[in-house]
C-alpha cells in the first residue's frame, strides 16, 4: 500500500516538510515540472509559493509548448510568458521542446500508444519533482500528477499525439476514453525513463473546474483542502479525488460533475493497470 502524506496547511514551509520525507529519492540534476499558467488564468499557483522549495532543491523549472492556440504554443511566446509570470525571474527555466527534434520514449506495454514524444531536453535530468496544482480539466476531467507526467512532459507534437490517441490529426476528435488511456501510456514511459526517481506533490488550492491552461477559467468552486506528497502518482491522484468526494463542501458537486462527465478517473485506472502505481494507499496526516 503506497504512502501518501497529507497536511491541511497550505504553506511553503509545510510543502518543504512533506518533500523532506521523500527527498532521498531525488538525485543529480533535478527537473521541476509544474504548470506555469496560461495568460489570463487567475488560478495558477504563483512562483512565490514554490520558491522556498525550488530554492532548496536547486532544480530547473521545465515546461513544454502547448498544442492549441494561446500564449504558450510557440517557443517565442512561451518564453515571454514565463518571464511575464515571474518564473524566469526567480528560477532556472528550461523550455524542453524549444528546439526540435523531440526525444522519443518507447512504450512497449502501452495499451493505446507505443511511443511518447517529449521535449528533448528531458535528457539533461536525472530525477524529477512534480509539483501539481490539483483542479478540474475541460478534457481530462481533472488535472494532477498523471497529467503532468503525460501531457505536461510531452512536446507540442507529443501533446497532439496523446490527445489524438496516436493520430495527431485527430487531436480534438479521437475517442475520449482512448485519449485518457493514452495519457496513462505516456505517463508510464516517463516513470520508466526516470526509474521512479520522481517525487510528487499535489496542491489542492484554487480548485476550479477548469485547468490552468484555460485563459478564461471559472473561479474556484471549493475551499482549499491541503497538500499531498507521495512517490506514487496513481495513489496521490486517487487520494485527491477521494478527498474531494469526502469533503463537506457543497461546491464539490461542480468539480465532481466535471470529473465524472469526462470519465476522468479512467486515467487513474489505466495507470494502475500499467503498474505505474497503486490505487490502494495509506493517507498519513501531519
Amino acid at each position: 500500500m503506497s504512502k501518501v502524506y497529507f497536511t491541511k496547511e497550505i504553506t511553503p514551509e509545510k510543502m518543504i516538510e512533506l518533500y523532506n520525507l521523500l527527498s532521498s529519492h531525488l538525485e543529480g540534476n533535478i527537473a521541476i515540472k509544474l504548470h506555469s499558467g496560461e495568460k489570463g488564468n487567475q488560478n495558477f499557483l504563483r512562483p512565490a509559493f514554490f520558491k522556498p522549495l525550488i530554492d532548496l532543491v536547486d532544480g530547473t523549472v521545465v515546461e513544454c509548448n502547448t498544442a492549441y492556440d494561446g500564449e504558450r504554443n510557440t517557443s517565442k511566446k512561451h518564453i515571454q510568458l514565463l518571464k511575464d509570470h515571474g518564473w524566469s525571474k526567480y528560477f532556472k527555466v528550461d523550455l524542453m521542446d524549444e528546439e526540435e527534434p523531440d526525444m522519443v520514449l518507447d512504450i512497449p506495454d502501452g495499451e493505446i500508444i507505443k511511443k511518447n514524444y517529449v521535449g528533448k531536453n528531458l535528457a539533461k535530468y536525472d530525477s524529477m519533482l512534480v509539483l501539481s496544482h490539483f483542479k478540474g480539466h475541460p478534457m481530462g476531467g481533472y488535472g494532477g500528477a498523471l497529467k503532468q507526467l503525460s501531457i505536461g512532459i510531452a512536446s507540442s507534437y507529443g501533446k497532439a499525439y496523446i490527445h489524438g490517441a496516436g493520430e495527431v490529426e485527430k487531436i480534438w476528435t479521437a475517442d475520449h476514453d482512448l485519449f485518457l488511456k493514452s495519457m496513462a501510456d505516456a505517463a508510464s514511459s516517463v516513470t520508466r525513463y526516470f526509474d521512479n526517481k520522481i517525487v510528487y506533490i499535489n496542491v489542492m488550492k484554487n480548485m476550479s473546474v477548469d485547468c490552468d491552461c484555460c485563459a478564461v477559467a471559472k473561479d474556484p468552486c471549493m475551499k482549499d483542502i491541503g497538500i499531498l506528497a507521495s512517490l506514487d502518482p496513481v495513489a496521490i491522484d486517487k487520494a485527491c479525488i477521494d478527498l474531494v468526494y469526502n469533503s463537506n463542501d457543497k461546491g464539490k458537486a461542480d468539480l465532481i460533475k466535471r470529473i465524472e462527465s469526462r470519465n476522468g478517473t479512467l486515467t487513474i485506472d489505466a495507470s494502475a493497470k500499467l503498474g505505474i502505481g497503486s490505487k490502494e494507499y495509506e493517507l498519513i496526516e501531519l
